[in-house]
């Protein structure tokens, strides 16, 4: 069920708005809103453009909630934006950096680029272009001598597109089955 679209300023957003660059603002169509994400936003339909990167294991809107306001507490850490489409109230592009700060390079951070999708119906709008280009913009507005990400092979075209090299490898080591999520 859609809800009435609310401007940023009357929204419970993650980080203030002001860290989203005017420039992408500006490079979207007047119908599409990039802004953080909003305590709300799992009625927007956010889960369902992660979906389109994995399996989502939707707990429901309280462990939603409860999971923005974890990510919340840590302060200059997460900065989850969104595009939506004004006439639906619908999300339709979504991704994620967050700060890594180091003892490396006199204590510098590094932007980590994560779970960046755009609706299917979307796609091909240069959405995700927009949404790496503002996580880029946060990540170095907040002081990171590089912003990372991981991709297959069928995308490194794309972030190549939005500035990115490929460099070194991934490596990854699952957690067995019998791991548990931690409760919030």
């Amino acid at each position: 069920m859609s809800t009435t679209y609310s401007e940023p300023a009357s929204l419970d957003l993650l980080f203030p708005q002001e860290l989203i660059s005017p420039e992408v603002s500006a490079q979207l169509p007047s119908d599409l809103q990039i802004r953080p994400l909003a305590s709300t936003d799992y009625k927007r339909g956010h889960l369902d453009v992660l979906s389109v990167l994995s399996v989502v294991n939707d707990l429901g809107e309280v462990a939603w909630v409860n999971q923005f306001h974890a990510m919340r507490a840590a302060p200059h850490t997460y900065y989850s934006i969104v595009i939506l489409d004004k006439a639906s109230d619908k999300i339709v592009a979504v991704g994620t950096a967050f700060i890594e700060r180091k003892f490396l390079r006199g204590l510098g951070s590094v932007g980590h680029i994560e779970d960046v999708a755009v609706d299917k119906s979307q796609q091909g709008k240069k959405l995700g272009m927009r949404i790496i280009q503002a996580l880029t913009y946060i990540s170095e507005n907040n002081g990171c001598y590089k912003s990372i990400l991981n991709c297959n092979d069928a995308n490194i075209p794309f972030y190549q597109k939005c500035g990115y090299v490929q460099k070194e490898n991934e490596m990854a080591k699952y957690a067995s089955d019998t791991v548990h999520t931690p409760k919030l």
